[in-house]
């Protein structure tokens, strides 16, 4: 489970790194057959990144899109220390998630992860 501190929760957050506004700039998105990752950077110098995922119904029903959440959300936990402070991340699951091992996930993520924020490669 990723901190509070950790977790992007507002509706407004997940847009400011999905599409842009004044508290971000640097927008940057990488992507794989099984996810993509959406990489911000925030302007107001926050001591720990944060990152949301999004899991939509193409990707399974309620069962399989929590277990793909929670499968990235271990993914993630694991290699947030990569990631440098005032960095939002939003990860996007593709419908191959759903079928795709842990270890082919956590590639695409380090894939993904590496080319959107070279930062944290």
């Amino acid at each position: 489970m990723l901190p509070r501190h950790h977790r992007l929760t507002r509706p407004q957050e997940f847009t400011a790194v999905l599409r842009g506004d004044g508290s971000v700039t640097g927008r940057r998105r990488a992507g794989t057959s099984l996810l993509v990752v959406h990489c911000a950077e925030r302007t107001d110098l926050s001591p720990s990144a944060r990152v949301g995922f999004v899991v939509s119904k193409a990707v399974g029903n309620s069962v399989v899109r929590h277990r793909v959440a929670r499968r990235l959300r271990a993914l993630v936990a694991a290699r947030l220390s990569r990631v440098p402070a005032s960095t939002d991340l939003v990860i996007r699951a593709n419908p191959a998630a759903a079928t795709a091992s842990s270890r082919a996930l956590g590639e695409a993520l380090d894939t993904a992860l590496s080319r959107a924020c070279p930062v944290a490669a």
